[in-house]
């Protein structure tokens, strides 16, 4: 396996001539806002009904929002695995939530007990992410939010794949609680030449579960945010940056600070229900869940706001790209209530699920002055297109070829660059199939144009989203030739990976 140090190394020095030519140009700053388990119509500009997202909908009415954007999974780890891979989750390494924090020794934190080890599958190292690409040709890097791509001490953590600062979760097991006993950071500025655990001093002094959970008092959302801002307060305009948040919010637990945000939407749904956790919990026990829900999104709504308003304040906006989604669809964990919110409009499914509402996902880029202004666009794209993009816009010729492994028989790059819709220029390439598969619900699924199948433990269903969007309607068996077809395009996209099993569709 090749060393990933020497192999970035050989990118740029067999390629010199073009590097220094991408250097010279007016490369724009690039920030990418991933959002967690929100729905395809929890935002306002999506049709939102019940939870105020003004900063989202500017977002939108000043950029471009998408109509048929997917995430690369129904689940955390493998949707960001697309992004940060290039690929689908038929190629990337990491296509589920395995974990590498169970069976390890525990230590304290005050009398709290916690994992000695935490974190989640590990990228490959010999296939380059998007970062690495990024840093490589002169970007600024940095992270803040869930990792999921590495456990600590292995291979892959922010500190070992490209990200220049860092801080937030590196394990999403430990995302699952908002008051946690520590987070992670990789900042030289603070001395790290490692990634390190930041004991969170106030949080410790109470109990992880239970009652005396709720008089902890530092929320990471909020803490997280703030050190985005600073690293986006520290950048001049000299030298391009790429930032990468993947904020928890709204994921499971629902629980925030009790503040004017959360006390507008007690008052508005002043018929609330409680969620109570149970003794093997994950999460903790709710108060007022729909509040807790809404407040939360639009906790995160007010995050999108300051980073725009900042960027003006700067003067960077016109020079900066800023994406908002999701990593994938609405989640009913620790007392979400999509139902009650109508989360996914016409869309049928949940996370987990393949169908439309579990991978297509809210999608709006802000560039004032590049991109148009409140255009609605229904160019289908997916997570795995972003890398192309960023390569594009960075003035990265051949991103593919010069990145590829050569150690490798085939190293994948799934994507098609999506930059000349953004720009309104021509040429834009279309995709002939869109793919994923995912583990732990033995789903497959392909669209191919209208036609979606949706695979389940090896049975293929098909749907004309045209005329059927909720996939309400099966007509596999009336259209054997397309199903065919895209079983087929499935068992070609499929390599198989010895820690993430799915059953491929059959023909009957």
């Amino acid at each position: 396996m090749m060393d990933v140090k020497r192999w970035l190394s050989l990118g740029c020095g067999l390629m010199a001539v073009p590097c220094l030519q991408a250097q010279q140009v007016s490369r724009p700053n690039i920030i990418y806002i991933m959002c967690d388990d929100l729905g395809y119509a929890d935002v306002g500009c999506y049709g939102q009904q019940y939870i105020s997202t003004p900063h989202l909908d500017r977002m939108a009415a000043e950029g471009m929002r998408f109509t048929q954007a997917y995430a690369g999974s129904p689940v955390s780890a493998p949707s960001r695995a697309s992004f940060m891979t290039g690929q689908h989750c038929g190629h990337t390494e990491v296509r589920g939530n395995k974990e590498y924090w169970r069976d390890v020794p525990m230590v304290k934190y005050g009398e709290n007990d916690e994992f000695s080890r935490v974190g989640q599958h590990p990228y490959a190292a010999d296939h380059i992410i998007l970062p690495e690409i990024m840093k490589d040709n002169g970007y600024t890097t940095a992270m803040f939010g869930k990792w999921a791509g590495g456990y600590e001490g292995s291979h892959s953590t922010p500190d070992k794949r490209g990200v220049d600062e860092y801080f937030g979760y590196v394990c999403q097991y430990q995302a699952h609680l908002y008051y946690p006993n520590f987070l992670n950071r990789f900042s030289k500025i603070e001395g790290d030449t490692t990634l390190v655990r930041v004991t969170l001093e106030e949080n410790i002094l109470h109990p992880q579960k239970g009652e005396g959970y709720t008089l902890r008092t530092q929320y990471s959302a909020d803490i997280i945010h703030r050190k985005a801002m600073e690293w986006i307060r520290r950048q001049q305009g000299d030298k391009p940056f790429f930032g990468v948040f993947t904020y928890t919010l709204p994921h499971a637990e629902l629980v925030q600070p009790e503040d004017s945000i959360l006390q507008y939407y007690r008052e508005k749904f002043a018929d609330d229900k409680d969620w109570e956790a149970g003794a093997w919990s994950r999460y903790n026990t709710s108060r007022d869940t729909h509040a807790q829900f809404a407040a939360m999104v639009s906790r995160l709504d007010g995050y999108v706001g300051e980073i725009m308003d900042e960027l003006k304040g700067k003067g960077l906006a016109e020079n900066t790209l800023v994406i908002f989604t999701s990593d994938n669809g609405p989640h009913q964990e620790g007392g979400a209530d999509p139902a009650f919110f109508g989360f996914n409009a016409e869309l049928r499914g949940i996370k987990r699920q393949t169908h439309e509402g579990g991978v297509r996902v809210p999608f709006i880029a802000w560039w004032p002055g590049r991109v148009e202004a409140g255009v609605v666009n229904d160019h289908q794209l997916a997570f795995y297109d972003v890398m192309p993009t960023c390569c594009e816009l960075a003035g990265v010729k051949n991103y593919a070829e010069r990145y590829e492994n050569p150690a490798l028989e085939e190293d994948y790059f799934d994507g098609i660059s999506f930059a000349p819709t953004l720009l309104d220029k021509r040429g834009q390439r279309q995709h002939e199939f869109l793919y994923w598969e995912f583990e732990e619900t033995d789903q497959v699924a392909v669209r191919m144009g209208d036609w979606k199948m949706v695979s389940k433990s090896g049975k293929p269903h098909l749907y004309n989203l045209a005329e059927d969007l909720h996939e309400d309607n099966d007509v596999a068996a009336e259209h054997p030739d397309i199903v065919r077809q895209m079983v087929e395009i499935a068992h070609s996209q499929h390599v198989e990976s010895p820690h993430f099993k799915v059953t491929m569709p059959r023909m009957e």
